[in-house]
């Protein structure tokens, strides 16, 4: 049918009765609640119990995270809880229990079974403890009860049948698509008694939730290793320490020296030796940006091994403190094993900066053959490396200057931080004699200890 401008638009009868039902559809369910938006912020509460036969998960999520149910509503937005019962059990088993891996000593264990399930109200506190949360599940809200669906929290009683309660048990969960950012607290109520908590963001992976030594000891190098990886401002530094040195002997004593150094702080830190105030870790990311300036400004000038390895000393003992921080979150997944997670970590670094030299020395040597002077690539390529570090520190000092700093007043626990850093700086003074001792060793060992540098240049 062709149309022309002024002409009447003729609907045949069908067309008609066709017409006035997709109206009367559209006006007939104005009040339908369709799939809703992902949550910006979601916070999930779980318990984990063994008990004789089962394991036991009981968890409380926002229900709003579960998206693509639409439950029935009431009045200006108010949850008809009669009527969505009946889908809480669905919603329930699709977005958090075929979200949850659980394994009984390294076995895969079925699903879990959803026991229970029920609304609660957003100032509900019975997920204090496991205690409280089961017996609030017990119960229920009177179906009268006005409650905006975006307000309505979802609690979920659910069990695997298990072997032993006295196993060991890993869960992996994958309840980060319930919303932008998830944040989940879980805890976990061994058959032994006490209580282990876990806090993370997202999916981490499987979490032994009472870990063997040699379990948390892989976790910890693992996390050592991607921390090197992922941390662009460590490789920089690393990249800069060895720009004009990549000879062994020479790279032994800097890299020896750098490793010393951030392994004491490292550790120095988790020991609680470190500064608290909340001014301390963007001081530390700060200082760790001028540490690259400064590495790279020093290959413009010209560098010198007897300051090298000094300078990598000093600047290890800052990214060391760097370290601590990324490993603070992570040793919730220690369990009882702190000191093999600790020196596990710093093996995982130790592999990362090996592994990043490894691939960092051959690349430069390469270049410096084929493509530019040795000099004058040096100089081009620290350039780079000091304008891009220049911009972090302005940043970070930006950030920085928001922190006020404030002296203590005089206390018992003030007097014991003192104490503690006193011990770290003897530490510190010993660990340098012994690396004063070292590279001297390092350079009376060499052919001709005057022409280190150069021969680190490549000059035969």
């Amino acid at each position: 049918m062709i149309l022309r401008r002024g002409s009447p638009i003729r609907l045949g009868g069908n067309s008609f009765v066709a017409l006035i039902g997709a109206m009367a559809l559209v006006f007939a369910f104005p009040t339908v609640q369709y799939a809703h938006d992902i949550p910006s912020r979601v916070t999930v509460l779980a318990f984990i119990k063994p008990e004789v036969g089962r394991l036991r998960i009981v968890l409380r999520a926002p229900l709003e995270a579960m998206r693509d149910v639409n439950f029935p509503l009431s009045g200006p937005g108010y949850l008809d809880l009669d009527k969505s019962a009946r889908l809480l059990n669905d919603a329930a088993k699709v977005w958090i229990a075929d979200g949850i891996e659980l394994y009984e000593n390294g076995a895969r264990l079925p699903q879990p079974r959803i026991v229970r399930t029920r609304i609660a109200l957003p100032s509900d506190r019975s997920f204090t403890t496991f205690d409280s949360a089961v017996a609030h599940l017990a119960a229920g809200l009177p179906g009268d009860t006005q409650l905006l669906w975006k307000q309505a929290m979802l609690d979920v009683d659910m069990e695997v049948p298990i072997a032993d309660p006295s196993d060991r048990f890993s869960i992996n969960p994958t309840l980060a698509r319930l919303g932008v950012r998830t944040n989940t607290v879980l805890r976990f109520l061994p058959a032994a008694g006490g209580e282990r908590a876990f806090e993370y963001l997202g999916d981490p992976g499987v979490v032994e939730l009472d870990p063997r030594w040699h379990q948390a000891a892989l976790r910890f190098v693992a996390l050592g290793f991607e921390h090197i990886l992922d941390g662009i401002d460590h490789l920089l530094f690393i990249f800069c320490l060895v720009i004009p040195f990549r000879k062994i002997r020479p790279l032994v004593a800097i890299v020896t020296s750098f490793t010393v150094a951030h392994s004491i702080t490292l550790i120095a830190s988790a020991a609680g030796m470190a500064p608290d105030g909340l001014w301390f870790p963007p001081l530390i990311e700060v200082l760790i940006a001028l540490s690259i300036v400064y590495m790279a400004l020093e290959n413009i000038v010209g560098p010198k091994l007897e300051r090298r390895w000094l300078v990598a000393f000093g600047f290890g003992l800052v990214h060391g403190f760097g370290f601590s921080f990324a490993l603070r979150e992570s040793m919730q997944f220690a369990g009882s094993h702190l000191a093999t997670s600790l020196v596990s970590f710093n093996v995982g670094v130790e592999l990362g900066q090996l592994f990043a030299l490894a691939l960092i020395v051959p690349a430069l040597t390469l270049l410096f053959r084929r493509v530019v002077a040795e000099r004058m690539g040096t100089i081009i390529l620290s350039a780079f490396v000091a304008h891009t570090a220049w911009h972090w520190m302005l940043d970070r000092f930006a950030v920085l200057r928001q922190y006020q700093f404030e002296m203590p007043a005089m206390s018992l626990s003030v007097a014991s931080s003192l104490v503690r850093g006193l011990i770290l700086v003897l530490i510190v003074g010993a660990a340098g004699w012994a690396m004063f001792e070292l590279v001297g060793r390092i350079q009376r060992g060499a052919p001709n200890a005057s022409r280190i540098p150069s021969l680190a240049r490549g000059d035969e």
